[in-house]
């Protein structure tokens, strides 16, 4: 039960307010004027039947020790992953809040922090050190530290969506050329890497069905069916720092098949030509381990200058694949798969643009209902509308039954020719035909059934008697 002790010292009086934690934890807090221990009590005991108190004992800990007890829980992340949030705590998080309670951390010093990083980093590496420390902080408002995270809400840098560079066929095949067989070579290389058919395979490769290039390189030949022309992803491979390569699931954790264009298709037959079923397609040239980016991007990056595309790097041939795979036809869940996203969404956010092209092909595709089923029908328009008087000549030559050819009377034969066939069908009194034109109807049906060896015997409604005239 929560009270309040009066005191007095040295002349000064102060009241001290007396209440447990919802753990039974005994605390206590001084303060300067009564009704202010009042207030404070309130809220406690107000937070307590809420559901939202928070133990100010427990927010005493650093962000520092706080953010490597959530960086140790972080074992669901790839290793690589996991490794660049790490990074981010030393190199960014670490300088300032490490040795903060995080009590102590506000709002306004968070938002000053990442307006200090905006003018040292690109708005896109402010997104990411950002997130990092919500989330250190999240896992403190999830344990029972904070009542509320003081990261949501800041003002972050508006990040420019770049245009990704999407390539031709020809400068596919460029780029895989000049690769493999580079017309400009130092001296200082050796005869083994002056010429690589297998640099010419790998651009060919990720342009073409868009993986991941650690799932290149992982890619064995028992998961190649060349039959189908199709490449099964199973496996991926990150170069990890202090780790070395570290092998693992595709980035998705799901195993898919992509397309294999069938020119590439002959060619890797030839490559994989004798070699085991365990065998890496795409091994290193000298010891059969797979293949580093790091050394890839070496011979990558000069064929890329070279066909004055300077700024391109391996991960972005996942752009043309996707490119060239929509501008075939692909659909969004096909592009989906190839690339391995988690969700269609993604693919949308990502090439949405790319689709826009087809919408005159959808237009022109399309096709009128009465065209497509290639008969016409006879409408009435609906009121307040007139309708025709119908051509009895035009529809004795028309393959029409007899039951619409009486509908069609009783729609358009009244009065002014207004429409009053729910009247007339519902058994209601209906006003008298105009000038005899449902007989003439009548007869051009019967005359025209006739001919074909079929009888016109009207079954209206009961009510319609009168209306029929029989």
């Amino acid at each position: 039960m929560a009270s309040i002790e009066k005191r007095v010292r040295d002349g000064q009086t102060s009241w001290r307010a007396h209440y447990r934690t919802p753990a039974g934890a005994q605390r206590n807090k001084t303060f300067a004027r009564k009704v202010d221990a009042q207030r404070f009590l309130a809220g406690v005991e107000n937070a307590k039947v809420v559901g939202t108190y928070v133990d100010p004992a427990l927010a005493q800990g650093t962000v520092g020790h706080w953010a490597q007890r959530w960086l140790d829980g972080q074992t669901h992340l790839k290793p690589t992953m996991r490794s660049r949030y790490a990074g981010i705590l030393s190199r960014h998080v670490g300088p300032r809040w490490d040795r903060v309670k995080l009590a102590n951390v506000s709002h306004g010093d968070v938002q000053a922090w990442v307006t200090e990083l905006t003018r040292a980093h690109s708005p896109a590496t402010v997104h990411k050190i950002h997130r990092v420390l919500s989330l250190v902080l999240d896992l403190a408002v999830k344990d029972g530290r904070l009542a509320r995270n003081v990261a949501v809400g800041v003002n972050l840098p508006r990040t420019a969506k770049h245009e990704h560079p999407y390539l031709t066929h020809d400068q596919v095949d460029d780029l895989a050329t000049a690769a493999g067989y580079p017309s400009d070579v130092s001296k200082f290389s050796s005869l083994d890497t002056r010429a690589n058919e297998t640099y010419r395979l790998v651009v060919l490769f990720l342009a073409y069905t868009g993986v991941r290039f650690g799932e290149m390189a992982t890619l064995r030949v028992a998961r190649l069916d060349l039959r189908r022309n199709r490449a099964v992803i199973a496996e991926s491979v990150t170069p990890v720092q202090g780790q070395g390569l570290v092998w693992g699931t595709p980035k998705t954790h799901q195993r898919r098949e992509v397309p294999i264009p069938r020119f590439l298709t002959t060619e890797l037959a030839v490559h994989v030509a004798g070699k085991a079923p365990d065998d890496l397609v795409f091994a290193g040239i000298r010891n059969g381990q797979p293949l580093r980016v790091s050394t890839f991007r070496t011979s990558f990056g000069a064929a890329a200058r070279s066909i004055g595309v300077p700024d391109l790097y391996p991960h972005l041939l996942r752009h043309t694949a996707a490119s060239l795979a929509i501008a075939s036809g692909a659909d969004v869940k096909v592009v989906q798969q190839m690339l391995g996203h988690s969700s269609a969404t993604m693919t949308l956010d990502t090439y949405g643009h790319l689709f826009e092209d087809r919408l005159n092909e959808v237009g022109e595709r399309r096709i009128a209902p009465g065209r497509r089923r290639g008969t016409v029908g006879i409408c009435c328009p609906v009121l307040p509308q007139r309708c025709p008087r119908p051509n009895v000549r035009q529809m004795q030559k028309r393959p029409l039954p007899a039951f619409p050819l009486v509908r069609a009377a009783i729609l358009c034969c009244t009065p002014d020719r207004i429409r009053t066939g729910a009247t007339a069908l519902r058994g209601r009194r209906a006003r008298p035909l105009h000038n005899g034109g449902l007989q003439v109807l009548l007869r051009g049906a019967t005359e025209l059934n006739s001919s074909r060896g079929r009888s016109v015997t009207p079954n209206p409604r009961p009510g319609a008697k009168t209306l029929l005239g029989y």
